[in-house]
């Protein structure tokens, strides 16, 4: 594993505008300098950050549920970078069970209050929490305990009637296909149940569905940042381009503004989404799927 380092100044500066609110400077504490950006953000979402890394050809990963990596060391404190801006990162449950990810922020100086809250979103409970490095880590001190997302077992749920959170310490409900068939997920309802919870900005690193379902949701997201790896993964790969609207002649979501910064061999491109459609209704998740993002549509 590769040691990770602290960013130069040029390249937090480069970031610092598409920070959530109350950004700092790891080494010094002071709040990262951004710019004030007019949003109509509904105020009952978090702060959400939007990253990934992918190939020259729109790839992240050479097959479904294959870990991949792309980028290279420089993009790594980056990312650990980000996660010590944030208050969580999100993943989904293809990319929880394929790579048991730490989902920590192993920047320099970073303490267990620096800590993100690693949530993954698993509709039919598939991941072994128990089991995990999160849980591990959690039980080290050197990690938040993780939550899981899920579908209620009833419409009864005091938070919200389309998700659940599960905090590591609770009691794991057993749940079958037959009691969630019927009780879909949305988006804005996940990101309103994590704003309940405290969460006031989220990171969110995939995987492929996940990225495909917020790009196709863009005024759900406040800032899209993505690594381009200067290689070509090819045909057979895990492409993370979203479906257009039927009939649709713009584009689903453009960034603007935009910056782009060089780290080592990759091309980071940061930004704002910008959204000429009207904006598009929640996507729900198949009740008969599970939402494995690393598989290809």
């Amino acid at each position: 594993m590769s040691e990770t380092k602290a960013l130069a100044a040029s390249e937090m500066y480069f970031l610092s505008p598409f920070l959530p609110p109350g950004a700092r400077n790891p080494a010094t504490g002071a709040e990262a300098p951004r710019p004030v950006v007019d949003s109509a953000k509904d105020e009952k979402l978090p702060f959400v950050t939007l990253t990934y890394a992918q190939s020259l050809d729109g790839m992240i990963a050479f097959a479904p549920g294959q870990r991949t990596t792309i980028s290279g060391p420089e993009t790594k404190s980056m990312t650990h970078f980000l996660r010590y801006q944030h208050d969580a990162i999100l993943v989904g449950v293809g990319t929880a069970v394929a790579d048991d990810p730490a989902l920590n922020c192993r920047y320099p100086g970073a303490t267990i209050n620096d800590q993100p809250r690693p949530v993954v979103v698993d509709p039919n409970l598939r991941f072994q929490l128990a089991r995990s490095q999160m849980a591990k880590l959690r039980h080290e001190d050197k990690g938040k305990g993780p939550w899981l997302i899920t579908r209620p077992k009833s419409l009864d749920s005091p938070l919200d009637s389309n998700c659940q959170i599960i905090r590591w310490t609770d009691p794991m409900p057993k749940y079958t296909d037959n009691a969630v068939s019927n009780d879909p997920i949305f988006w804005r309802s996940i990101l309103e149940a994590l704003k309940h919870k405290g969460i006031n900005s989220v990171m969110i690193e995939g995987g492929a569905s996940v990225i495909k379902d917020l790009l196709r949701l863009p005024e759900l997201v406040d800032s899209i940042i993505i690594t381009m790896a200067p290689t070509f993964i090819g045909q057979g790969g895990v492409s993370i381009a979203p479906r257009r609207p039927p009939k649709a002649e713009q584009n689903v979501a453009s960034l603007n503004p935009v910056a782009y910064h060089k780290f080592g061999k990759d091309m980071v491109i940061a930004g704002r989404p910008y959204f000429p459609l009207p904006p598009s209704m929640p996507l729900t998740l198949n009740p008969k799927k599970t939402l494995d993002e690393t598989q290809e549509k």
